[in-house]
């Protein structure tokens, strides 16, 4: 029996149903600027404080294998202008590295979210195969090193290595979120004869929306530290793993240290890529403080 949309729409606006039908108090303009710009110059003081203690201590240690920040700055400017040892451009290291990222990251989570959906909604299902599922989520991806190089080449190599970094956290996260969805919310869908698409697209998708979220970015993480495993297994000359192995290999270590910050920062924007999406999308979350 299809739901006629005044019974939909008494149901969507049932307090019991709907997260608050009141919207959180907002914060003035003037007060989020400066909280934001008062954020910005502590985090631009902790950062002074981190290379000063940085040059301090390289400059105690006088060895070719500490660098200095300004070691680091001209290998950097020296990449930027003329690439690396092979003539590969840092922009290409940059990018060969992401483009392999969001391609392992993007199928662990078309894969994670709706197994993670399926598992939780069908518990015995979860339960008959976790002695399957969950052994496999404690092998660490750079385990994995010796059969991707059998069975993979190419990107297939790099996008198998990070998905198995993506994969578990969103899967976690989206089997534990479907477990906290309210039973009573569901309920009320089914008494005015929503079906079971309807109650999985408006009940409990929204839902578990935030653990998906929150499983992305855990699982951003763990994919993107695969990156250095990943590339070392492609056979390819780029790739920011790939250059700094080759400088290690060369004890050259600025260059080393440049591939690191970059892989950090990078990782670093594409967290804050994604936190900004949660906190546009759960806004009302971010309203809560004591």
């Amino acid at each position: 029996m299809q739901m006629d949309q005044s019974a939909m729409n008494r149901a969507t606006n049932n307090p019991v149903v709907a997260h608050s039908s009141q919207a959180p108090a907002q914060t003035p303009p003037a007060s989020r600027a400066f909280s934001n710009m008062r954020a910005v110059l502590y985090n631009a003081l902790a950062l002074a404080v981190v290379l000063i203690i940085w040059e301090l201590l390289a400059d105690s240690a006088k060895s070719p294998y500490f660098p200095a920040p300004l070691d680091v700055l001209a290998a950097f400017s020296q990449l930027i202008q003329h690439g690396d040892i092979l003539g590969n451009s840092l922009w290409a290291h940059m990018g060969a590295s992401v483009y392999r990222l969001l391609v392992g990251f993007s199928l662990g989570v078309a894969l994670g979210v709706p197994l993670g959906l399926l598992m939780g909604l069908y518990k015995n299902l979860y339960a008959n195969t976790r002695v399957i599922i969950e052994p496999f989520r404690f092998i660490p991806p750079i385990a994995w090193i010796p059969l991707a190089i059998i069975f993979f080449t190419g990107i297939t190599r790099y996008a198998f290595l990070i998905f198995l970094g993506a994969f578990f956290p969103v899967f976690t996260a989206t089997l534990v979120g479907v477990g906290r969805v309210e039973p009573i919310h569901r309920k009320v869908f089914q008494v005015y004869g929503a079906d079971r698409l309807y109650i999985l697209r408006h009940v409990v998708i929204p839902t578990v929306l935030p653990d998906i979220l929150g499983g992305m970015r855990v699982g951003l993480g763990t994919a993107w530290m695969t990156i250095v495993a990943a590339e070392l297994t492609g056979g390819e000359p780029i790739g920011l793993g790939r250059m700094m192995v080759n400088y290690s290999e060369l004890l050259r270590i600025p260059e080393v240290v440049v591939a690191m910050i970059l892989i950090g920062a990078i990782g670093f924007l594409l967290n804050e890529a994604l936190l900004m999406t949660e906190k546009y999308l759960f806004r009302w979350r971010w309203q809560v403080s004591l």
